[in-house]
């Protein structure tokens, strides 16, 4: 065959915008990185229990990135056009408000782990059918979605409550944002959101993937005052437009999935049964529970796992901890006790175990399945005999213990328990807490080579847009190669016992936030 007639190559960009770095990753039709830069941001913490970004450095951020992998890419010989389509996976319920005319941001955006809107939530618990709204969304009321930061700067920020009597407030989770301003903001004004993300907002109807009138009412908002998101299939041709800057100009946005969605795909959960964890800032459990929502009544989410059209719109059950890498850091950046949040699972270690110390690391409450708001970080068991390698390890059991009370939850909830857990995320690199994972829920966990399932997943949703996939079976071979299973070591009596300890501390560990 001719040069000439040679089929071209086709490869998929995914902008991973996360909660403390974004990154853009090009994938070829294996699966496999071909290149890849990342960049963090900084994290603004105005007052205890607030977090917030700059959202023009969101922008920024993937403007860079993209600039910087299409460099590498073609170093490599790799022609940009190449490039079929973009996706973009994105932290969830992180709330940016902008002016509808100006496209100006109005305030920082409101990171999903800040706490802030506390005592209004508090407030909202008490109204009447309250308890209903978890069988239309599949959330319950928190801190944690977006509807909570939006009523606390409509309560609290000048420039935002204006723009909402003004009719001139646009709303909207990550996704909006930077596809609004990654297509040139003002000048061609795309505002959509997928449904894995705007399920996050508390508006979204979840069998009817729309907005829920009722629902936008229960929260006392006008919605002819507040621009919302058109929601749009996850996969898409022409719904997210295309990038009017960087290197890769004109090239199609083709996909659109919330973060643990994204990593769901990645880590090829298409079909009911299938389950993952990313253990990343905070930790992410979803199950694929197929083509309708399960609503849970033991303490999960329901959300969208993923919406690729008809007979490719699947559920699924989550199980969401505020703190998982995060408690790494912490002990890093505020308790000195290694260089860099690598070397912590090391430290664990140089112990046998954790000493008698449990660390229920509830920086911001605590998430699925307890949802305690008024928990905090709390140690016990501490001695004379206590060491930095026994803190260490509590640290990181504090996320394979809550994992398990996740997982539980699910079993009960779906009626099956889970063969085998698949991973993803930056703690899953430590040995340590993959075994102690697979001994504390009594399942193999399957840990794949190549881990950076969440912008696969995005990858995928644009793909299937593009035509680089047709079908989820093409995808079955995809990063296999190289996977680490690892398989309980311990007794059932054994776990156990180590998970009621845990359960001890959780309930001592209530109250302190009054």
């Amino acid at each position: 065959m001719s040069p000439a007639t040679a089929p071209t190559i086709s490869f998929i960009g995914a902008i991973d915008q996360g909660t403390t770095s974004t990154r853009f990753i090009i994938f070829n039709q294996k699966g496999e990185i071909v290149a890849q830069h990342q960049i963090e941001f900084e994290q603004i913490y105005p007052q205890p229990g607030w977090h917030e970004h700059n959202p023009d450095e969101l922008v920024s951020s993937v403007e860079e990135c993209i600039d910087g992998a299409v460099a590498q890419f073609e170093k490599q010989g790799h022609s940009k056009s190449q490039i079929k389509a973009v996706g973009i996976t994105n932290q969830r319920e992180t709330t940016v408000v902008w002016d509808k005319n100006t496209g100006n941001a109005l305030y920082n955006a409101i990171v999903w782990t800040d706490t802030r809107s506390q005592d209004l939530v508090r407030r909202l618990k008490q109204r009447l059918g309250a308890s209903e709204l978890t069988s239309r969304c599949g959330l319950p009321l928190s801190t944690y979605p977006s509807v909570s930061k939006l009523l606390w700067m409509l309560d609290n920020v000048k420039a935002v409550k204006e723009a909402y009597e003004n009719g001139t407030l646009a709303f909207g989770t990550v996704d909006t944002w930077l596809t609004f301003k990654l297509n040139g903001g003002t000048t061609k004004n795309v505002y959509v959101s997928d449904p894995s993300n705007a399920s996050r907002t508390m508006f979204m109807n979840l069998e009817k993937l729309e907005y829920d009138n009722e629902l936008i009412d229960w929260f006392r908002l006008d919605r002819n005052k507040i621009k919302l998101a058109k929601i749009v299939r996850s996969s898409d041709k022409t719904a997210y437009g295309s990038l009017a800057n960087t290197s890769l100009q004109g090239t199609k946005i083709m996909g659109c999935l919330g973060d643990q969605s994204a990593a769901l795909v990645g880590q090829k959960g298409f079909t009911p049964g299938r389950a993952k964890n990313t253990y990343g800032t905070g930790c992410f459990l979803l199950y694929n529970v197929g083509d309708k929502p399960v609503y849970s009544s033991h303490g999960l989410m329901s959300t969208v796992a993923f919406d690729f059209g008809p007979g490719k719109c699947m559920y699924a059950l989550e199980g969401s901890i505020a703190v998982g890498g995060s408690s790494v850091k912490f002990l890093v950046n505020n308790f000195g006790f290694i260089e860099n949040s690598t070397k912590l699972s090391a430290l664990a270690e140089t112990v046998e175990d954790n000493g008698g110390v449990t660390f229920v690391t509830a920086f911001s409450g605590l998430f699925a399945p307890y949802w305690i708001d008024d928990a905090r970080g709390t140690i016990f068991g501490i001695t004379a005999y206590t060491q930095r390698g026994h803190i260490a390890r509590a640290t990181l059991e504090a996320t394979c213990f809550q994992t398990k009370a996740i997982l539980d939850s699910m079993g009960k909830d779906s009626g099956k328990d889970l063969e085998e857990l698949a991973v993803d995320g930056g703690m899953c690199n430590s040995d340590l807490v993959m075994q102690t994972q697979s001994d504390l829920i009594g399942i193999p966990v399957n840990r794949p080579a190549m881990r950076e399932t969440t912008a696969l997943g995005a990858a995928i949703a644009a793909g299937f847009a593009a035509g680089v996939w047709s079908t989820f079976e093409e995808l079955q071979e995809v990063n296999l190669e190289g996977s680490t299973f690892f398989k309980p070591q311990i007794t059932v009596e054994a776990a156990d016992k180590r998970f009621e300890r845990w359960e001890k501390a959780v309930q001592m560990s209530k109250g302190w936030a009054n």
